[in-house]
């Protein structure tokens, strides 16, 4: 397929590009480059693409598409509890927007990275399914809770969304990010000795290698359209439903020396879930997630000691929220997010 991948200079983009590659697929890329130079250890190798914001795509660059990979978005909670209006605008809006154009287009297929953020404040110790009530927390959550919505109506014998609803992501990506869960606390035990826990650990979370997410969506694109269309899939694996304090825990063994330290300053976190992920394994028969919570942070420790990760890097680099700011001070961007002509 000729697949047009948005965000394929972000951290799963990064990752995704090249194993789309080596599936046989052409890749087009669609960035708008906020975070392209967020890079630890060597350069990766992007597919040729288009450097436009997500908000200003036109039916050219949808043009001749078999499919649309859709992972582009604000995605960060702070971010979007900052900024809720850009989080709408960009999240639900340009992206209802680019489903449109691509459906016209003639593209069959979109796959939307969603979230299982979207179950919010689950509650209760049973697994989360699909068919769960939706309780977002958050803007960005909200934002792909409204997506999902207007692809539905979208969706007709032409053209089959596909909502993934990834956990949690973790793991190395030669563009990296910090400020997820398990990345955060690898980054933070190597350079400072602790294992810092702001929660009080209690919460469920469901994590998933970007890895493995990448071979979610690629199965997914070449799957039988009956066993996908228009349906949410849980993407990840039962075994990586941890809590916060587990993560610690796991990231403490992985980093010798790291002590877990957990203050509990930040009180209990409403956003706790544990994910059932039968339905994606029944839809596309084979799959599993390769990467275990613990198999993660000795990556990432690997990783970080090897590229030299300083605590600057950590802070500023790869922290979306830290960039953005820093863009906008230095008058790279204006307050809507877009590069200044």
């Amino acid at each position: 397929m000729r697949v047009l991948l948005t965000g394929h200079q972000g951290y799963l983009g990064t990752v995704m590009a090249p194993v789309l590659t080596a599936a046989g697929h052409e890749v087009v890329g669609l960035d708008s480059g906020l975070f392209a130079d967020c890079v630890l250890g060597p350069a990766p190798d992007d597919p040729r693409g288009h450097r436009v914001d997500l908000r200003d795509v036109t039916a050219e660059h949808v043009a001749g598409v078999d499919a649309v990979i859709h992972l582009a978005a604000l995605s960060n909670d702070p971010l979007g509890s900052l900024a809720p209006d850009l989080t709408y605008d960009i999240n639900h809006h340009a992206s209802v927007r680019l489903a449109r154009l691509a459906r016209d287009a003639g593209a069959r297929r979109f796959l939307y990275a969603s979230t299982c953020s979207v179950y919010g404040a689950a509650g209760g110790d049973g697994l989360v399914t699909e068919d769960a009530p939706l309780r977002p927390v958050t803007p960005y959550a909200e934002s792909k809770v409204r997506v999902e919505d207007d692809l539905h109506a979208l969706a007709d014998g032409d053209f089959t969304p596909v909502y993934m609803r990834n956990a949690t992501a973790f793991g190395y990506s030669p563009r990296l990010r910090a400020d997820i869960v398990l990345n955060n606390l690898v980054g933070h035990a190597l350079l400072s000795g602790e294992v810092l826990v702001l929660s009080d650990g209690t919460p469920w979370r469901p994590l998933v290698h970007a890895a493995d997410i990448a071979r979610a969506f690629t199965a997914a694109l070449t799957a039988p359209r009956e066993a996908v269309h228009d349906r949410a899939f849980n993407i990840g694996s039962e075994v990586n439903n941890v809590t916060v304090a587990e993560i610690a825990e796991q990231v403490a063994e992985a980093v010798s020396g790291a002590k877990v330290v957990i203050t509990g300053e930040n009180g209990a976190d409403p956003r706790s879930y544990r994910v059932d992920f039968a339905r994606f394994r029944a839809a596309i028969p084979g799959f599993d997630c390769e990467w275990t919570v613990k198999r993660g942070a000795l990556e990432l420790a690997d990783a970080y000691r090897e590229h030299g990760l300083t605590q600057e890097d950590f802070e500023r680099r790869f922290t979306r929220l830290a960039v953005l700011r820093a863009a906008s001070d230095a008058g790279a961007v204006d307050d809507t997010l877009r590069w200044r002509r």
